[in-house]
């Protein structure tokens, strides 16, 4: 009885969605970084299906793509064990932006595609666009973001090179969101995205593995927890001695050298400007002395101050974990594309 309901629900995904998912499209990972692959399958789908349909399938690709990859990164930090070839940041590069300070949504995320593909793709096959054209990138960047928080974002083009554009940028907000504000078309769209849907798909791709804990669940920043997804680590700091302890530890477990990026998750942390200054900044060190790169997060109003005094260049801050962790895996990915 239970293989016959998943099968019907599995028909019932496919129903929803603008591609068939066992097109071989939807499991190439270079669709997302091939611009000539890229361009011809926007000309092939626009010629097929028109420019809104076209559209919307390259929206549910990209996204699929996303969130596989995300599921797979976030399940195998989570189980203690390494898929098969797993992505060691999004195959698509992203840079977020820091948040301005206020009255913003907690899971509103800006950002950009600084290498402009799928735009020079789009304008290297068909030309120039009348309206933003990166739609597998908005779909690709959507599934990250939405695998790697746990919740469902959509991701929408505000400026595209490919119709005269200077860059590529996007918001990724929740749908409730996108209506909210008013935004009703990107706010039809995001309805029409079968978020359930592919998440049941990626879910039966990915067996039968442990599967991603909710955000609570998974960031739990009053247990000494330390959370490893490739490249990133996230550390809890539970206390001065306790966090360089773990810190000092961890760098010398070989396990841990892939590891590149390591969030130092401040969370209910008040950092005075004594001991608790000099714990941090001993943290920091070691991390950096270890090869990695330090990203805080969490920082409460009463430690602002203090953090802000820290005498280091570059030094990322992000206001909460789930964006924190976002730009590790963009630094991340930065990293190893100057290797």
């Amino acid at each position: 009885m239970r293989a016959s309901e998943d099968s019907a629900d599995f028909t019932m995904a496919r129903a929803r969605l603008a591609f068939d998912p066992e097109d071989g499209l939807a499991r190439e990972p270079r669709l997302v970084v091939d611009a000539r692959l890229l361009g011809a399958l926007h000309a092939e789908l626009e010629a097929r299906l028109g420019v809104h349909e076209a559209a919307d399938t390259l929206l549910h690709l990209g996204f699929l793509h996303g969130l596989r990859d995300a599921l797979r990164v976030v399940r195998g930090g989570w189980s203690g064990t390494t898929p098969a070839a797993p992505p060691a940041a999004p195959l698509l590069p992203m840079r977020l932006e820091p948040r301005a300070a206020g009255g913003l949504p907690a899971l509103e995320l800006r950002g950009s595609w600084p290498e402009r593909n799928e735009a020079a793709a789009r304008l290297a096959q068909l030309g120039g666009a009348t309206q933003p054209s990166c739609h597998l990138s908005a779909g690709y960047t959507s599934g990250w973001l939405s695998g790697l928080l746990g919740a469902d974002l959509l991701a929408a083009e505000e400026e595209c090179a490919a119709c005269g554009g200077s860059s590529c940028r996007f918001v990724a907000r929740e749908p409730g969101e996108w209506q909210a504000r008013g935004q009703l078309a990107v706010a039809a769209r995001a309805r029409a995205l079968p978020f359930a849907e592919l998440r049941a798909l990626v879910e039966r791709d990915l067996g039968s593995g442990p599967a991603p804990a909710g955000p609570a669940e998974r960031f739990d920043a009053a247990a000494p927890v330390v959370h490893v997804w490739g490249p990133v680590m996230v550390l809890p700091f539970c206390g001065p001695d306790e966090s360089l302890q773990a810190v000092e530890l961890i760098g010398r477990d070989p396990a841990a050298r892939e590891v590149s990026v390591v969030v130092v998750d401040l969370t209910g942390a008040v950092i005075d400007e004594g001991f608790g200054a000099l714990a941090l900044e001993q943290t920091l060190d070691v991390i950096e002395a270890w090869g990695a790169e330090p990203v805080l997060a969490g920082v409460s109003p009463l430690s602002e101050r203090v953090v802000a005094e820290l005498e280091r260049a570059h030094l990322v801050v992000r206001k909460d974990l789930p964006q924190a962790i976002a730009a590790a895996f963009v630094i991340a990915q930065a990293q190893q594309r100057l290797v």
